[in-house]
């Protein structure tokens, strides 16, 4: 009896055994259809992303054929590709319109509606602020690194390389944004664009007069020959020695200029903190059109200032 209970117990247990491996799917293909499972969710959240990319695009690729041809729109694509930044005329509109309606809905949620005004126009500025002081520090960037670029241009052609290997030693060993740059350059020269066409593209996102003056002794050097490495390592040491006196002159010229900032950036602070702290204080100069008036005479003069010490302390080199 005792041989017949184990001997049932173990033909029970080889059933269960056998009912779970004809049940139970392989192991590698459970495996795979667990990646066939990640790569289809993957591609369905890629899809979703696309889908409200393009519902985002729409508007931004109404604008920008809105404005296709305009000279405002071209001027605008230049400064956006002179600050390195990746977006088209028509998002960058659209940022701006959004950030003026924010600006304006916050003033209007806080009850300061003479503000309101104030807020839509700060918000359509702001993104051409940013998008200036992008791109001169990005110049200012540029201009720097230079005169260390052309010394390697130098020391790249003594060494025997050709005018496009030394770009390219530029573009794979000097820091961003002169890499970039001359990586750009270097990669329209092997799609088969012409080197003077290439080097204005160049011009054209990095309008430098040191840039200038470097294209157009390699653009001579070209069609009637000679040393460039010599010509290059003259320009170098022009380069040095005018961005030494730059920064002396800015130096030097420092407290002028952040005068001109604070001076300029008074009356509008020290008026919006008036505002909000005791608004009935502020409301009779907008309720009343000689307040009006007095309000756009300052602004004339808050910017014929500006204007002035920025014609003083800029001192060109």
């Amino acid at each position: 009896m005792e041989f017949l209970a184990i001997a049932g117990g173990i033909a029970l247990f080889g059933v269960i055994l056998l009912i779970v491996a004809l049940t139970r799917k392989p192991a590698g293909d459970a495996l795979v259809e667990e990646r066939l499972g990640r790569q289809s969710r993957k591609a369905e959240r890629a899809e979703s992303e696309r889908k409200a990319d393009r519902r985002d695009n729409i508007v931004s690729a109404a604008v920008d054929r809105a404005v296709e041809g305009r000279s405002f729109a071209q001027n605008l694509a230049t400064q956006l590709a002179q600050a390195d930044l990746k977006w088209t005329v028509g998002e960058f509109l659209v940022s701006a319109f959004l950030l003026a309606l924010l600006l304006g809905l916050i003033f209007y949620v806080l009850g300061r509606y003479v503000l309101i005004p104030v807020g839509v126009i700060a918000g359509f500025f702001i993104p051409r602020i940013y998008l200036g002081a992008r791109k001169s520090k990005r110049l200012k960037e540029f201009n720097g690194q230079l005169s260390d670029a052309l010394n390697l241009i130098v020391n790249s052609l003594r060494a025997g390389y050709s005018t496009v290997q030394a770009l390219e030693v530029i573009s794979n060993e000097m820091p961003a944004p002169i890499s970039t740059e001359f990586g750009r350059v270097v990669l329209e020269l092997q799609l088969g664009v012409g080197f003077d066409t290439a080097m204005g593209n160049l011009m054209r996102r990095m309008p430098s007069s040191d840039m200038d003056l470097i294209i157009t002794a390699m653009s001579v050097q070209r069609e009637v020959g000679g040393n460039l490495a010599e010509v290059l390592d003259a320009i170098s040491f022009t380069i040095r020695e005018r961005v030494r006196i730059k920064g002396e002159i800015r130096t030097l010229t420092s407290q002028g200029r952040y005068t001109g900032y604070l001076i300029t950036a008074l009356p509008f602070v020290l008026g919006g903190v008036i505002y909000m702290i005791n608004p009935e204080f502020m409301g009779p100069l907008f309720a009343d059109p000689c307040g009006w008036l007095m309000v756009g005479i300052s602004l004339v003069l808050i910017v014929i200032g500006y204007i002035s010490i920025s014609k003083i302390v800029n001192i060109e080199v």
